[in-house]
C-alpha cells in the first residue's frame, strides 16, 4: 500500500515541477444538484491531465536506474504526454507506443513534448505489449497505472484536496485502470476515513465496475466511448487491491450523460473537460450518485484533452438534445415575400437563424411550393414550443427534424 509519508515526500519532489491545480466552488452546480460542489481542476495541469504527476515522480525516483535507452510507455493520449514531458524535463529519451486509433492531435502533442511516437496496436493492450517488448531492449517501462510510484504521484492530489478544503464528505473520481482513484482513496481514507470515495466509469468499458462488484479482476470488452481515457479493459492488480479496500462504490454513466456533462461544464463554468474528465459530473446528471444538502462534494475533473472535431460534435448534439437548437422544415408558397414573412415571425420570437436552405426542387413538390429548412438557436424546450405554436397559428405547414 501507499504510505502518507511517501506521498508527502512525492509532493515535495513535485513542487515546482507540476501545477498545484485550483479547487473551486460552484454555486450553480450546488444549486442544481444539492450539496456544496467543488471542482478539482486537473484539466489545468501541465499536459492537460493529472498523468504528469505520476510520470514525473516515477522518473525522478528511478532516474539512477534508467539507462541510455530512456523510458518507454504505452498510451492513447494523457499518459503519453505526461511521460514525454516528464522525460524531457529530466533530459532522458522517451518512446511512446500509441494504438492505431489514437487521435492525430494527441500524437502530435506527444511529439511536441519530446516523445518518439510509435504507432502499433489495435487496442491499448496490444500497445502495452509492444512497449513491454521494447523494454527488453534496454528501455525502462513506465506502466500507466499499475505501479506504486505512479500511484504515489497521483496520490499527491489528495494532499492538496485536504489542505484546500478542511471538511470533505465525498469525492467523485473517474476510474479506468485505477491509478488516480487508488492513489487518492488510499491517502484520503488514511487521513479522513469518513470521506465517501466514489468511482465513475463509462458503460462502454466497465472493467473496474465489474471487478469491484464481482470481487475479482474481470476483463471486459470495450465499445467506442468519448471517455477514451478511461476505456481500460482490465483494472490493474495493485490498483484493484487498493480499490477494494478504500473505495466505497463504483457507478456507471452512459455516453449521453458524459456529453451533457462536457457541455454543462463548458457553458456554466467555462471549463473544458475531456470525456473521461467529465464523468464525475455525469454521475450526478444520471442520478447514480445522490447528494445531500450542505454536504461538501469534490468532483475530480481529471483532464481536458479533447479533440476539436469531437468537441464540435459533442456540443452540436448536446444542444440538439437539450432543444437549444431547433431544426424545422416549413412548406411555403413559392411567391415573392413568403420567405421574408416567415423570417419576420421567427425574428419576433427572438430565435436566432443559424442556417437556412431553400429547396425548390424537392421530389413530389407542386410547382408553386417550396421547402425551407431552418436551424434555429433557441432558449430551450419552452421557447421551441412557443415557436411551434406561433407557426401553427399563422397557418404554416411544417415538420420538426
Amino acid at each position: 500500500m501507499i504510505s502518507i509519508e511517501k506521498v508527502q515526500h512525492a509532493a515535495k519532489m513535485l513542487k515546482g515541477k507540476v501545477i498545484r491545480t485550483p479547487l473551486i466552488h460552484s454555486p450553480s452546480l450546488s444549486q442544481m444538484f444539492g450539496g456544496e460542489i467543488y471542482l478539482k481542476l486537473e484539466n489545468l495541469q501541465k499536459t492537460g491531465s493529472f498523468k504528469i504527476r505520476g510520470a514525473t515522480y516515477y522518473i525522478l525516483t528511478n532516474k539512477d536506474r534508467i539507462g541510455p535507452g530512456g523510458v518507454v510507455a504505452a498510451s492513447a493520449g494523457n499518459h503519453a504526454q505526461g511521460v514525454a514531458l516528464a522525460a524531457r524535463q529530466a533530459r532522458i529519451p522517451a518512446t511512446i507506443v500509441m494504438p492505431e486509433w489514437a487521435s492525430i492531435s494527441k500524437q502530435e502533442a506527444t511529439r511536441g513534448y519530446g516523445g518518439d511516437v510509435v504507432i502499433e496496436g489495435k487496442s491499448l493492450g496490444e500497445s502495452l505489449k509492444k512497449a513491454e517488448e521494447m523494454a527488453l531492449e534496454g528501455k525502462t517501462f513506465i506502466h500507466p497505472y499499475d505501479d506504486p510510484d505512479i500511484i504515489t504521484g497521483q496520490g499527491t492530489i489528495a494532499l492538496e484536496l485536504l489542505e484546500d478544503l478542511k471538511e470533505i464528505d465525498m469525492i467523485i473520481i473517474p476510474i479506468g485502470g485505477g491509478g488516480i482513484i487508488s492513489g487518492i482513496a488510499s491517502i484520503v481514507k488514511s487521513i479522513k476515513p469518513t470521506v465517501n470515495v466514489i468511482g465513475v466509469q463509462s458503460t462502454a468499458c466497465p472493467s473496474a465496475y465489474e471487478s469491484y462488484h464481482r470481487g475479482e479482476i474481470t476483463k471486459v470488452s470495450s465499445e467506442y466511448s468519448i471517455a477514451d481515457g478511461i476505456s481500460v479493459k482490465q483494472v490493474g492488480t495493485l490498483n484493484f487491491d487498493m480499490i477494494r479496500k478504500f473505495v466505497d462504490d463504483i457507478v456507471l454513466v452512459e455516453e449521453d450523460h458524459i456529453a451533457a456533462a462536457i457541455l454543462l461544464l463548458l457553458e456554466r463554468k467555462k471549463i473544458l473537460a475531456e470525456g473521461s474528465g467529465a464523468v464525475s459530473l455525469a454521475a450526478l446528471l444520471n442520478g447514480s450518485v445522490k447528494l445531500f444538502r450542505r454536504k461538501r462534494v469534490v468532483l475530480l475533473i481529471s483532464g481536458g484533452n479533447v479533440d476539436s472535431s469531437l468537441l464540435g460534435r459533442i456540443l452540436s448534439q448536446g444542444l440538439l438534445k437539450n432543444r437549444r437548437i431547433m431544426r424545422i422544415r416549413v412548406r411555403l408558397s413559392d411567391t415573392p415575400g413568403s420567405l421574408s414573412q416567415l423570417l419576420i415571425i421567427i425574428s419576433a420570437l427572438k430565435a436566432n437563424v443559424l442556417h437556412i436552405y431553400h429547396d425548390r426542387n424537392a421530389r413530389n413538390l407542386p410547382i408553386y411550393v417550396t421547402h425551407v429548412d431552418l436551424e434555429l438557436e433557441t432558449r430551450g424546450p419552452e421557447h421551441v414550443e412557443e415557436i411551434v405554436q406561433k407557426l401553427s397559428l399563422a397557418g404554416y405547414e411544417f415538420e420538426l427534424k
